[in-house]
């Protein structure tokens, strides 16, 4: 279920309302919790139609984030929804433990405010950047600066991380990012966390928050910072340690995949947690109720489906709070076949890239292998095998318009052939680092387009990326070729052969 986002629309909950008895009665308890803190109701602005987005401070911003996740729970369960599991991320997890009825929704609203509270009493200058790269990388950029409050805070999906530390210490970070070609932005968040920085507030969190008892409950709830499902934890204990706890969301959506959830539901108001799904997991399907024009069919149909061939997939609408990072967007794959299990998951701050969160459900999915396979770090590449000679798949570097197109070393690998001129053409590089490539990954090399994306497209892992430059950077004697990460995040053939036309063209000069 959500984590923090912004601020939902007014009127966001109004058909739900009128709709659902479960939905009513959850609002109802919410506003009674909120009364008792001395803050206004929270159902009114959610319910009447008056397009406003009322901030009334960060306290009523995560009790609406709260009964948005519930309202659509609840609209699910009613319409035959049955999910094996919730997962929330960040205080999402607090939303998740409602749903799931291990805690009272009076209780966890409490909590909720409480964990406010103590955040706002730290009063930390801290800030949160999304960057579009995997954890590994993200995490060494952290390293770079050498804080220990700057950490990786969230790992959201291959592209795209999160990085929590001091607010002048981010805009370090972000001027690094940039210069790499690693596209950043930072998150507009009340209280940004995931860091050792917030162990004071954690502090005060535990010694301060009313106490409330976990129950037995009706679903399972997952938890991607403790990486299992919760069990008997103490309610604050939990939200008090995700505090400075990194929120891994691309291990668990990934875990609930290999698991046979292939369909996520997202209860937050808009898609963006499920755009990471979609990037994370090849031909998975994504529901976002609240995005539809009528959220109620779309539920209906997905339960409907479920029930007959697999969930119902609908692409949401792209609004403007759905742009993510470019890297990010690139490898959201297509759906492809029926899937066979659903899975809900919430949404992150409304801040064109989103902070984690989200809750996940899943129906029971048919017997099936997991599909595990494609998650798989890479095998490192046999060993001195050398790659296939250059027969007839390019010309050698030393041919000549008029000249026949055969190696100058017939039987020299493309590896062992002579160092090239400084004078190669982007035809003769882009014909020998198709059979390169080709060779490596057991493709044809006329089925290498120029500009299919290695990643995206090509499914080509970043780690054999990484291998793969290295190999070019050697072949033409280009060390820098290797440390141009933008060839990494965005890679294509084009732009390798023209980086190794350009870097040849200046070594000559």
């Amino acid at each position: 279920m959500p984590g923090t986002v912004a601020a939902p629309r007014g009127g966001v909950l109004r058909d739900l309302h009128d709709r659902y008895e479960t939905v009513r009665d959850a609002l109802s308890r919410i506003d009674k919790a909120a009364g008792g803190l001395g803050l206004p109701d929270i159902s009114t602005r959610l319910i009447e139609d008056n397009g406003t987005s009322d901030r009334r401070g960060p306290e009523v911003q995560y009790l609406e984030i709260f009964a948005v996740s519930l309202a659509t729970h609840h609209m699910l369960v009613a319409e035959g929804v049955e999910p094996i599991a919730i997962v929330g991320q960040s205080i999402g997890e607090l939303w998740a433990l409602a749903a799931a009825g291990h805690l009272p929704v009076e209780d966890a609203a409490r909590l909720a405010v409480a964990r406010s509270q103590a955040l706002t009493r730290q009063s930390w200058r801290g800030k949160m950047l999304a960057v579009g790269v995997d954890g590994r990388r993200a995490e060494s950029l952290a390293g770079l600066i050498d804080h220990p409050h700057l950490v990786l805070a969230c790992e959201n999906a291959p592209r795209q991380s999160v990085i929590s530390g001091p607010e002048e210490l981010i805009r370090h970070v972000e001027r690094v990012a940039d210069a790499l070609g690693w596209p950043s932005l930072p998150l507009d968040v009340p209280h940004p966390t995931h860091t050792p920085a917030m162990a004071q507030a954690a502090r005060d969190l535990r010694a301060t928050a009313p106490r409330a008892a976990y129950g037995s409950g009706r679903w399972r709830v997952r938890s991607p910072w403790l990486g299992r499902d919760v069990g008997d934890d103490d309610p604050v204990d939990l939200v008090a340690g995700a505090l400075t706890a990194r929120v891994r969301m691309l291990h668990t959506v990934r875990e609930l995949h290999a698991a046979g959830a292939d369909v996520f539901v997202e209860c937050g108001e808009w898609p963006v947690v499920t755009k990471f799904v979609e990037a994370s997991i090849p031909g998975v399907r994504c529901v976002v109720p609240l995005s539809e024009s009528d959220p109620v069919g779309a539920v209906r149909a997905l339960a409907e489906d479920s029930s007959a061939i697999g969930p119902f997939y609908s692409r949401p609408p792209v609004r403007p709070s759905d742009r993510l990072l470019p890297s990010a967007r690139v490898s959201a794959p297509e759906p492809a076949g029926p899937p066979s299990a659903v899975a809900v998951a919430e949404a992150p701050a409304r801040v064109s890239v989103p902070v984690p969160a989200a809750p996940v459900y899943y129906a029971e999915p048919a017997a099936r292998p997991a599909p595990v396979v494609s998650y798989a770090p890479p095998a490192p590449p046999a060993p001195p095998a050398p790659v296939a000679p250059v027969v007839s798949y390019a010309p050698p570097a030393t041919a000549t318009a008029d000249a026949p197109a055969v190696p100058v070393t017939p039987a020299a690998p493309v590896d062992a052939v002579a160092s090239p001129s400084a004078g190669l053409d982007y035809e003769t590089v882009l014909a020998e680092l198709r059979t390169l490539y080709g060779d490596f990954l057991g493709y044809p090399p006329d089925l290498l387009g120029e500009d299919d994306g290695l990643e995206s497209e090509l499914g080509v892992e970043s780690l054999k990326q990484v291998t793969l430059l290295g190999r070019v950077s050697e072949r033409y004697d280009l060390p820098d070729l290797r440390s141009n990460t933008s060839l990494l995040t965005a890679g294509t053939l084009r732009r390798i052969a023209e980086g190794v036309v350009q870097g040849r063209a200046e070594a000559a000069g």
